[in-house]
């Protein structure tokens, strides 16, 4: 959710209809171009602002990138909670809509953004993107506890199954954005599922 501004005097400002869109233009901007040194006056000028305005409505360079890291991870949470009351089937058809959705060209660029800012928050976490990785761990990890059964979901079982089905959804979309390899990826996810698929329908002893 996106945070209010805070003014000079400490006191919250609701987000305005301007600041919204800018974000909205800035996201665009780095799912093209990535974090990686980006600027204020180039971002400006690519979408139709100025460094003085955007400083104005974000408060520095460091709360924008939060804010657009804040802008991704919504996108992420909506396909979680869209898939969410869809998980009965169990934790293997959970790996195989997730893998749909990571290996869909029309998520790359937000992929790739993800991707970026996972490694900047374990290198630098006082860094703007503090806390991304173990936030996006937590989310995808809910998800996937909701197809468990509950007994399953509390033991110790339960959490490695979890922790194995992320570590290989996660691995294999490194892969695939490192070798565009959907072929190989996906065989990959299938026969983990094919492992996932009797644990995942299980209830704990």
């Amino acid at each position: 959710m996106t945070s209010a501004r805070q003014t000079p005097a400490g006191s919250q400002q609701p987000p305005s209809a301007r600041r919204e869109q800018l974000l909205e233009l800035a996201y665009e901007f780095v799912k093209e171009h990535g974090l990686a040194d980006m600027s204020l006056r180039p971002l400006a000028s690519a979408i139709g602002s100025s460094p003085r305005v955007l400083l104005f409505l974000f408060g520095s360079k460091d709360e924008l990138i939060s804010e657009i890291l804040r802008r991704a991870r919504r996108e992420e949470l909506a396909f979680i909670g869209d898939h969410r009351a869809e998980t009965g089937s169990g934790i293997a058809a959970v790996v195989e809509r997730t893998w749909q959705w990571l290996a869909d060209p029309a998520n790359r660029s937000l992929l790739i953004l993800w991707t970026e800012a996972y490694g900047r928050s374990l290198t630098d976490p006082s860094g703007p993107w503090a806390g991304f990785a173990a936030d996006t761990v937590r989310d995808w990890s809910e998800l996937l506890a909701a197809a468990q059964s509950p007994d399953h979901r509390r033991s110790a079982a339960g959490a490695a199954e979890r922790t194995a089905a992320l570590a290989a959804l996660r691995g294999a979309l490194l892969d695939l954005l490192a070798t565009g390899d959907l072929e190989r990826t996906t065989a990959a996810i299938n026969l983990v599922r094919r492992q996932l698929a009797p644990h995942g329908q299980a209830r704990c002893r």
